[in-house]
């Protein structure tokens, strides 16, 4: 019984590391490039015109 117990659970174990997948603890990051004289406002989301 313990073999069959130790058998399964080596089976088992690979399986569920995969089960977590390749991104596992990474961060989403996307970088953005805005047109000449604009700069990204983190807030909006968006590119915003920079005013001097």
């Amino acid at each position: 019984m313990k073999i069959l117990t130790i058998a399964v659970l080596l089976t088992l174990a690979p399986t569920l590391s995969l089960a977590m997948g390749c991104g596992h603890g990474k961060k989403n990051v996307q970088a953005m490039t805005c047109a000449a004289g604009t700069t990204y406002d983190a807030d909006a989301k968006t590119c915003m015109p920079i005013s001097s």
